[in-house]
Formats: C-alpha cells, structure tokens, sequence
C-alpha cells in the first residue's frame, strides 16, 4: 500500500521546532544516525510532514530524497496526521473474504476521506492493514483500541456516531 502525503497544511509549534532542532544538533554530522532523528521527529509530531523532513535533511547534510526515500519505505514512518480516533480496517484473507474492503470503502465515504488521510478537523483517520489477529470475527476493523467484528457496511455510521 502506497502512504499518503498528508493535504492538511502542516501546523508544527515552535516548541516542537526546538525540540526536532536539539535531536539535529545531537546527531548533526554522523549520517548513520539519520533514523533515529528521524523518529524522534515522528514523536514529537505524531507524523512526518514534508516540511519536518525538509528540516532534517538539511540539518544532517542529507539529501531530501534520502530521507522521503526512508520515510515512505518503512511502515513505521506515517505521512499524515493520525486523528483522535484512528481507525484500521483489517484486509487480511479472512476480513476480506468476509467483506473488510465494503468496510473500508463504507467508513471512507462516510468520513469524506481516502486510506491513509486524515479528516479536516483532526478527529478520524483512516488506514488498512493486513490483520490484526481476529480472524474469528471477520471482518474486523479498530478504532483506536476498541475492535468491531462481524460488521456490516450499514452499521458504520451508528458507530461512527458514537465517538463524535
């Protein structure tokens, strides 16, 4: 699955600038610790914005393309913002066979957004994954840490209803 660059416009405060610069300064010069400036960057923002990868390419002396290249290649990396309530849709075999995808497609339409945004307002996000260990209830899908299983399409907006 292909992440997706965040259409939020990036909203960093200076306290979270000072702190990405202080993890730079700590690491500037040894290009070995490139990953791990770049999670710490993911902590401090929830996410990696083309804007915080800017700032650490050029803080460590690496090309910018070295470090989208990193963030998009690994799972651990997000490019947009993760919402209040995140919501992951299982596509393993058996939530797929089961239907997951009209889960997926459901929650999306209903939200007005795409796998791996985010809405507007900073309250869902909405991601696929491959499974997550319940196979028994497929299709499953989580928000946050609460996980439905044997959903139907129309019952997506109730739940969703619940957590606004």
């Amino acid at each position: 699955m292909q992440k997706k660059i965040s259409k939020m416009p990036f909203k960093g405060t200076p306290e979270q600038a000072a702190q990405l610069q202080a993890v730079i300064a700590e690491c500037k010069g040894d290009n070995s610790r490139l990953m791990h400036v770049m999670q710490q960057a993911q902590a401090i923002y929830g996410y990696l914005p083309i804007e915080v990868q800017a700032e650490i390419a050029e803080g460590m002396g690496v090309p910018l393309e070295k470090v989208y290249g990193i963030s998009t290649f690994y799972a651990q990396f997000a490019l947009s913002p993760k919402g209040k309530y995140n919501i992951s849709v299982c596509l393993g075999t058996a939530c797929y066979v089961k239907g997951s995808q009209d889960l997926l497609d459901k929650i999306c339409e209903v939200l007005g957004v795409e796998p791996g945004e985010c809405t507007e307002d900073g309250m869902y996000s909405v991601e696929a994954c491959r499974c997550i260990g319940a196979c028994g209830l497929a299709p499953v899908f989580t928000i946050n840490e609460e996980v439905y299983g044997k959903i139907t399409p129309d019952e997506i907006p109730d739940i969703l209803a619940k957590y606004n």
